[in-house]
């Protein structure tokens, strides 16, 4: 039996863009992406800390360094520059896989986006 389990977790970064004008996605600063375990193209599910609102999207590497989190296309409607959100992963593994599977979890400074 496989089960979907969280993958990877960014806790309470700060929204830096929202471009409505731009294909769909979310971009997210590469240092956040290798710190938790994500990659471009990775479906990511947001939750907006601020609104409420929960969507479905897909990652764009941003600028290694620049704490950006941009909203792009429809998905900048759901928010609005300066709201947190929590961006989250998942994965379909082996129901005794995932007893044993660590999450990456991290919590960027919800100023800067910066690593702490």
């Amino acid at each position: 039996m496989l089960i979907e389990v969280m993958k990877s977790k960014i806790h309470c970064a700060r929204v830096t863009e929202a471009n409505l004008n731009y294909m769909g996605s979310i971009t997210i600063d590469e240092d956040l992406m290798d710190a938790a375990n994500l990659i471009a193209g990775e479906k990511v599910a947001i939750v907006n800390n601020n609104n409420g609102e929960r969507f479905e999207t897909y990652i764009i590497k941003g600028e290694r360094g620049s704490g950006c989190i941009c909203l792009n296309g429809a998905a900048a409607r759901k928010v609005q520059v300066g709201d947190i959100v929590i961006i989250m992963s998942y994965a379909l593994m082996d129901f005794e896989e995932a007893k044993r599977f660590q999450p990456s979890v991290i919590f960027p400074d919800s100023a800067t986006n910066k690593l702490v």
